[in-house]
């Protein structure tokens, strides 16, 4: 195994994260624009996230939202 690697292409709006150097012989989309890049073993060797920026921005923004829905609530208990 090798050393993690992520590569953004800012022009497609494309995250790659390696996490293998091992040829893919796979891949799996388990969800919209979210592949999972398997090896010939069944083992996950990268992730692509199309849309990125989005994905991102969304995933960060959900977290947020739900730490502050749990403040207010608390503050309400």
């Amino acid at each position: 195994m090798s050393e993690t690697r992520m590569m953004y292409f800012a022009e497609d709006d494309v995250l790659h994260l390696a996490i293998s150097d091992e040829p893919e012989a796979a891949s799996v989309e388990v969800s919209p624009n979210i592949t999972v890049e398997l090896n010939d073993r069944g083992e996950v060797i990268g992730l692509e996230i199309l849309e990125a920026s989005h994905f991102i921005r969304d995933s960060i923004m959900e977290s947020v939202q739900a730490k502050v829905l749990r403040m207010s609530e608390l503050q309400l208990a």
